[in-house]
């Protein structure tokens, strides 16, 4: 019998949730899908070094020699994105999703310039804009921005998406794809309702994302769907025969070595929903938001938790920068990462506390217990870029 992956692949998109070029080569995905936090996580690796620096060099070289280190290091952000992109796609035959800098999520035309920049960028080394998806963060402003971007040819990835109005308002947007987060849904249920599990046709997150699906489908619209943060392959399982789905690694591995049978559960010609169609301006966009507080909070924890990441790359990114230069290393780094994520100030960061990515804090706990000391955060820096401790 063809494993889970094989009878998956026949019937959805898979998609690899990695910035992880050895595991893209792996499991061979059509289309790959990175933020901040997975380049994070891949850039404690070594072996990613090489595109570490490539980016910083260039950089300097763009910005010039006398300009100040914060100012080559947003520059390099732009790069690192675009040349891990660009090795992405070496491997991949469809395309790569690079995202926006969370912290641009409630201005439009900040985000609509970085994504022309995104695209300029990789360009400039040979990559047909038809291979890029730009990441947008789907607040209303970010929707609005990626409505704009899609008029003038630039595909769109609309993210952090977990009320059915922010997926409304995408279609209507005319936007190429988007990614609800099935886990974080089910994360919030857990955390309210105080359960540990729920059976996988049960799971918010899988209900949210088959009515979506099944809305769009029914009413003509062609924005894609791509399920993405799931937290176990029951509910990738129920999903199956969404557009595109987006999987780590680890599920992904699961997937491959598990022999099953694997049932259609999404059929887009013939979409099962008792829905009536609606129309999503600005007002009904933010009445619903306001009505959803699941959507509400895991929005705002996600364009926080991007934002941190994106703040730990820069100050990594300024320490290699002073390596790389001769300069002195960066020994308050440490303590920086701290008072961006120790929030009660105990000198330790729990998973509940470290508001970015898990691939980020699974790529710090070396040892697994769950929380990250300082020496746990200078081996995890040390690895990539030697960072000294303080």
């Amino acid at each position: 019998m063809a494993s889970l992956l094989d009878q998956l692949s026949a019937m959805t998109v898979v998609v690899a949730d990695t910035g992880e070029l050895d595991a893209i080569r792996t499991f061979e995905p059509r289309d790959a899908t990175t933020n901040p936090s997975l380049i994070l996580a891949a850039a404690q690796k070594p072996a990613y070094q090489a595109l570490i620096d490539e980016a910083l060099k260039s950089s300097r070289e763009h910005i010039g020699s006398g300009a100040p280190v914060e100012d080559v290091v947003n520059e390099a952000l732009d790069e690192i994105c675009v040349i891990f992109g660009k090795e992405i796609l070496r491997i991949v035959p469809g395309r790569v999703s690079t995202e926006v800098d969370a912290r641009l999520s409630f201005d439009t035309e900040a985000t609509i310039e970085k994504a022309r920049k995104l695209i300029r960028l990789y360009e400039e080394l040979g990559v047909t804009k038809d291979r890029v998806l730009i990441k947008i963060a789907s607040t209303w402003e970010g929707i609005k921005a990626a409505e704009t971007l899609e008029k003038e040819g630039i595909n769109c990835n609309l993210t952090l998406l977990f009320g059915f109005c922010q997926a409304v308002a995408c279609a209507e947007a005319g936007v190429t794809l988007i990614s609800p987060f099935v886990g974080r849904i089910l994360d919030w249920f857990k955390a309210e309702t105080g359960r540990d599990s729920y059976p996988g046709p049960e799971d918010p997150g899988v209900i949210s994302v088959t009515k979506i699906f099944n809305y769009f489908k029914k009413f003509g619209y062609k924005t894609e769907v791509m399920g993405a943060s799931f937290r176990n392959i029951e509910e990738i399982i129920e999903l199956a025969g969404c557009d595109l789905l987006t999987i780590s690694p680890k599920l992904l591995e699961q997937l491959r070595n598990t022999k099953e049978p694997l049932l259609r559960k999404l059929n887009k010609e013939n979409p099962s929903l008792a829905e009536e169609e609606i129309h999503v301006d600005k007002n009904k966009f933010d009445s619903m938001m306001a009505l959803d507080r699941m959507a509400s909070e895991k929005l705002d924890e996600g364009i926080r938790g991007f934002s941190k990441a994106i703040e730990t790359l820069e100050l990594q990114l300024a320490h290699r920068l002073a390596v790389l230069e001769g300069g002195a290393a960066f020994s308050h780094a440490v303590q920086e990462i701290f008072l961006l994520n120790d929030l009660d100030g105990d000198g330790c960061i729990t998973r509940e506390e470290w508001l970015g990515s898990d691939a980020v804090f699974d790529a710090l706990d070396h040892d697994h217990d769950g929380r990250l000391l300082q020496d746990d955060v200078c081996s995890g820096l040390g690895a990539a870029l030697s960072l000294s401790t303080v």
